[in-house]
């Protein structure tokens, strides 16, 4: 930001929404890759009904949830990597 309170330039809205969409690609594949290695034994091979519904509501349940842990911890990691707005009125403690 160019001054405190101020709005973002271009280049800070641009890498906001590029790492929106890492966020968002990033969560898709680990929460479907967690769901296909709970799940997938149940779709693809011949699994007596209880194990088989089991695994396919533990891969539902866990999947959504892998999926929002990702996006936060990526949006925090980003938002702490960002540099802080100056201070008006506070002198620098290096000055």
């Amino acid at each position: 930001m160019e001054t405190y309170g101020g709005r973002r330039s271009q280049a800070e809205r641009d890498a906001i929404t590029v790492e929106i969409g890492y966020a968002l690609c990033s969560a898709l594949f680990a929460a479907a890759v967690l769901f296909g290695a709970v799940a997938g034994p149940a779709l693809l091979f011949e699994l007596p009904g209880t194990m088989e519904r089991v695994l396919l509501r533990v891969g539902l349940t866990v999947a959504p949830v892998v999926f929002m842990a990702r996006v936060i911890s990526v949006l925090l990691r980003f938002r702490r990597e960002m540099p802080q707005p100056s201070q008006p009125g506070r002198t620098n403690p290096d000055s």
